[in-house]
């Protein structure tokens, strides 16, 4: 207990959160230095807490490897999505700082959408799509929320859901039920790309989610290099980063599935 008439001073907010600093270890990927934004860096989760309801269920912040999500992308074009590409609004749940939305805007995408709960990173990433739409990048319109990805309301037409493990299974289970409410009432069709998938037991148990691809998205040469280089820089080195991404590509086919 403190001196008497005298209150204890509550201690100093951080000015930034860990992982963010060259002093925490931070090493600025190829594509922030190409392309002038600010993508990098690693956050673990138990610096991204901020009172919410779903905070223990939050993972990391680390940005998608840009070859894993062409990657990515080819696979899904070659599951015969049920809709034209610019037809789908490409949605990232756990947008982080952008990345993969800035790497979307180079698809004919009909719309392009992030959310993100860690008002930081949102507003990082709000910058980073202001500085891409200033040097003439996007095709697409983006619109960026600062949200529980539980409160947002996907739109109509088709959607492409993008998810790099933002949260643990409560989150995504809960975020099934809400899509297939939607779904329920004939909404356009639902496609979802998870990168390092650890909850696809969650949609593979859910009726009417049909799994079409399963497996390991390699990064390139470059990519795999630059991802060890950060990840084994980083305090502690609490992350590793193999040379590729274990995937999933799920797509609702009705409940009668």
């Amino acid at each position: 207990m403190g001196a008497p008439g005298k209150t204890k001073k509550p201690a100093p907010k951080p000015r930034h959160l860990p992982g963010l600093t060259v002093s925490d270890g931070l090493i600025r990927h190829p594509f922030d230095l190409e392309f002038g934004v600010r993508t990098s860096g690693l956050v673990a989760g138990r610096h991204l807490r901020i009172g919410r309801q779903h905070d223990r269920h939050i993972t990391a912040y680390y940005a998608i490897a840009p070859s894993v999500f062409h990657g990515l992308l080819v696979r899904w074009r070659r599951c015969r999505p049920i809709e034209p590409l610019d037809a789908y609004t490409f949605i990232d749940l756990g947008a982080g700082m952008g990345r993969a939305l800035l790497l979307a805007s180079q698809y004919p995408f009909r719309a392009i959408a992030g959310v993100e709960l860690h008002p930081t990173l949102a507003r990082i990433a709000r910058r980073n799509l202001a500085l891409w739409r200033a040097a003439g990048h996007t095709r697409p319109p983006m619109r960026f929320y600062c949200r529980d990805a539980t409160a947002f309301p996907l739109p109509s037409g088709p959607c492409l859901i993008f998810l790099f493990n933002p949260f643990g299974a409560p989150v995504l289970r809960r975020l099934v039920r809400l899509w297939k409410q939607k779904l329920a009432r004939n909404a356009g069709p639902i496609d979802i790309l998870y990168v390092n998938d650890e909850q696809r037991d969650v949609l593979a148990c859910e009726p009417g989610f049909e799994r079409l691809f399963g497996g390991q998205i390699r990064r390139s040469h470059a990519d795999a290099v630059t991802d060890r280089t950060i990840l084994t820089h980083q305090p502690g080195a609490e992350y590793a980063a193999p040379p590729w991404e274990d995937c999933s590509i799920y797509r609702w086919k009705g409940s009668s599935q």
